[in-house]
């Protein structure tokens, strides 16, 4: 197998990214989060304050009706016609598309398990924790007062959640769309590194 991508979506405070930047380090491959709002920036000519700040918001859109390979290029009328944060979108959508086709890679959230849903060789990993550990680590790592983190949480799932369903037409965790789904509560980041490895190692092999 020449190139194979895992995408990985997960809930707030599990410790997704973590496990993705890891996962990556271990099989020697890229892992692509944050840095795609900067390829999403280049390539739509939006600012990277524009991006990062719109990423999981929602507007008006027709482009969870609209096939990918229908929406032309970037010189195309459509794509100048398309509402601004749905032309982030679809550039983002782009960039990861280019990224699996170029690469093997980590790719973390933006609905890349729903992107490249048509590409061969993609394992859609979900990773999960318990809600006491991810407000535990909600506090730690983002540095939120321990007595709000439980209502961030809900809202940053809620966000994740609409994001992804408004341009997918799916429910954000459906076990059907998921190859893999990992509890750090249970195993641990290392473990849940572990975990996918193994899943890696058998998709490379089949």
């Amino acid at each position: 197998m020449d190139k194979y991508v895992i995408t990985i979506s997960r809930e707030f405070g599990s410790g997704g990214r973590g496990v993705g930047k890891k996962l990556a380090e271990a099989l020697g491959i890229g892992c692509y989060d944050k840095e795609i709002i900067a390829m999403t920036a280049e390539k739509s000519g939006l600012s990277e304050g524009y991006v990062q700040k719109r990423e999981e918001n929602l507007s008006g859109s027709f482009l969870s009706n609209i096939g990918f390979s229908s929406m032309g290029s970037f010189d195309s009328v459509v794509f100048y016609e398309t509402p601004t944060t749905d032309k982030m979108f679809l550039s983002q959508s782009m960039v990861i598309r280019e990224l699996a086709a170029k690469e093997s890679c980590v790719i973390i959230g933006r609905c890349a398990d729903y992107v490249l849903r048509d590409f061969p060789n993609v394992l859609h990993v979900f990773i999960r924790a318990n809600k006491e550990d991810r407000i535990a680590r909600a506090v730690a790592d983002y540095e939120l007062p321990t007595k709000n983190a439980e209502q961030f949480l809900k809202k940053a799932d809620k966000s994740r959640a609409n994001y992804y369903r408004f341009y997918t037409n799916r429910n954000w965790g459906d076990p059907q769309y998921i190859d893999v789904s990992v509890n750090t509560s249970a195993v641990g980041i290392d473990g849940a590194v572990e975990i996918v490895k193994t899943a890696v190692a058998q998709l490379i092999n089949k």
